[in-house]
């Protein structure tokens, strides 16, 4: 089959490789639809991942698809079934899973390679992340599973309330989605970004206001606060992974408040916190990573219901082969997420 291997940075390689088997426990599942994620372009734009892969390995973490074989000693899955399979499962054997805090497992089960025509999901995978998709829901959207998932982590992991006034940094697709989520939550959401297309699409997902930084007369922290009774947010979810927007998210928060620190920045990088600042003012910084089996579920639910317009996120419908073309085009801010479709034929140039 096709693949993508990633090498290092910058550097992912089309290439044949043999067809995956099922061992015991296992599936094979045809990528219907891989969509691309921010997670996946920081990977390759810095070679690697702090948790989830080394290379050279395959490539790719997020899709749906169609059962093609099913390993020994597996009940409830058949070919043919379609489904949504997370990229990692718990030990539930751990320090960790033992107090129920999943996605700090000590023994995470990780899966990439949804880059491809087929991807096997390891055992533990099938066992407690391995979903079927609604029968309405199209692939593009079900593929969607993991990102949110691990958003409403974030958000669960935050005391959001009815009344209270939100403030998202970063205009990627997560940042969107915790706009889509948080909008149907608190009285209202302020997001910041760099990409005026994007920013649109915030409005149509629920942001209150939307602020283009390049545009801005003076720093977001400011005005933030002007739009919040000169306090400052109730919240702030930082979702750049950049450790300057990590500093401005403190930044913009209320005393008492809550910063969810959610974008994973590279590996060695610190910030600076004025302590004087964090003791009186009460604040709690949180950083939130990854998801649980509780919220997959609970966002293939969201997903399936179409309550909430996701499918704006994705802008194309692309084939395997100009993967590549998609990621320089990711990088440069040109696209958002695409749905990358094994079985398309490339593009005439």
């Amino acid at each position: 089959m096709l693949a993508a291997v990633l090498y290092g940075k910058e550097d992912f390689r089309l290439e044949t490789v043999d067809d995956p088997t099922p061992d015991a426990g296992e599936i094979v599942m045809r990528v219907a639809v891989a969509t691309t994620c921010g997670t996946d372009l920081k990977v390759w734009r810095r070679g690697g991942h702090a948790k989830m892969l080394r290379p050279p390995t395959l490539f790719g973490h997020e899709a749906a698809g169609e059962i093609v074989a099913v390993g020994s000693g597996i009940g409830g899955w058949q070919v043919g079934d379609r489904v949504v399979a997370n990229n990692s499962a718990p030990c539930l054997d751990c320090f960790f899973c033992d107090r129920q805090e999943y996605s700090l497992c000590e023994n995470l089960t990780w899966n990439n390679g949804t880059f491809a025509e087929y991807v096997k999901i390891p055992a533990a995978i099938v066992r407690q992340n391995l979903l079927k998709v609604p029968g309405e829901l199209p692939d593009e959207l079900a593929s969607l599973t993991e990102p949110l998932a691990c958003v409403l982590h974030g958000i669960a992991r935050s005391p959001v309330k009815s009344r209270d006034r939100v403030v998202v940094l970063g205009d990627g697709a997560i940042g969107l989605m915790f706009v889509g989520v948080l909008a149907t939550m608190c009285e209202s959401v302020l997001l910041f970004g760099g990409h005026d297309r994007r920013l649109e699409i915030g409005k149509e997902l629920g942001a209150s206001r939307t602020f283009n930084y390049h545009h801005l007369n003076e720093p977001i922290d400011e005005v933030a606060r002007s739009l919040t009774q000169k306090r400052g947010a109730d919240l702030t979810f930082e979702a750049t992974g950049i450790p300057q927007v990590w500093e401005t998210a403190i930044d913009c928060t209320r005393p008492g408040g809550t910063v969810n620190l959610f974008g994973g920045c590279p590996r060695d990088t610190t910030v600076n916190v004025d302590t004087e600042r964090l003791h009186y003012s009460e604040l709690t910084l949180k950083g939130v990573f990854h998801n649980t089996p509780q919220y997959v579920r609970e966002a293939l639910a969201l997903l399936g219901s179409r309550k909430i317009p996701f499918e704006l996120l994705v802008s194309d419908r692309r084939p395997l082969s100009e993967l590549q073309t998609v990621f320089q085009q990711m990088r440069d801010r040109e696209v958002l997420k695409v749905a990358i479709d094994p079985s398309l034929s490339a593009t005439p140039q």
